[in-house]
């Protein structure tokens, strides 16, 4: 189990930040052959993206929700991102195609959903908790005078990650 950090804890982080929740409704729990190839190809995408310190992940945990389990992804860009999608050589576009056909056999079985976030700015708070979060995928400070508030640590870190204009 992780070490409980009895203080305040925010995160810090330079550059650009995606955060990307991806997730699976399973509307037919006794269709496993459906949902379950889907669900066990996560993992298999995780390694491979931790495994690579170029591909772009920097954190990722897992949840449920009260739709079903949902992963939170925290990138180092949007195009790395996009590239990982896209790359035909990686574990994801193989689990996509074959997603898409089992779903064409049984429509509304299992439903597959995502959301994407370019972040100019992330606040956050971590009291009692083990690193975790936004802090365990980038990096855990204390909270002290200098960014004690909500507020004072939204605005250092929307300056941190601000990233260049091509007039800059």
């Amino acid at each position: 189990m992780s070490r409980v950090i009895p203080g305040r804890m925010s995160h810090q982080y330079s550059g650009e930040l995606v955060v990307f929740l991806i997730g699976m409704r399973v509307s037919k729990p006794w269709r496993p052959d459906l949902w379950l190839p889907a669900f066990m190809a996560m993992p298999r995408m995780l390694r491979e993206l931790f495994t690579d310190r170029e591909s772009g992940l920097i954190g990722a945990r897992f949840t449920v929700g009260a739709g079903g389990p949902v992963v939170i992804q925290y990138w180092s860009s949007l195009e790395k991102l996009y590239a990982y999608a896209s790359n035909r050589d990686a574990e994801h576009r193989p689990a996509w195609t074959a997603f898409n056909k089992r779903a064409r056999k049984a429509p509304g079985a299992v439903g597959i959903w995502h959301e994407t976030y370019s972040v100019a700015g992330a606040e956050s708070m971590y009291v009692g908790m083990p690193v975790s979060g936004l802090a365990l995928a980038t990096e855990s400070v204390e909270v002290n005078g200098r960014n004690d508030a909500a507020r004072d640590r939204m605005r250092d870190g929307a300056a941190r990650s601000a990233v260049p204009s091509p007039t800059d």
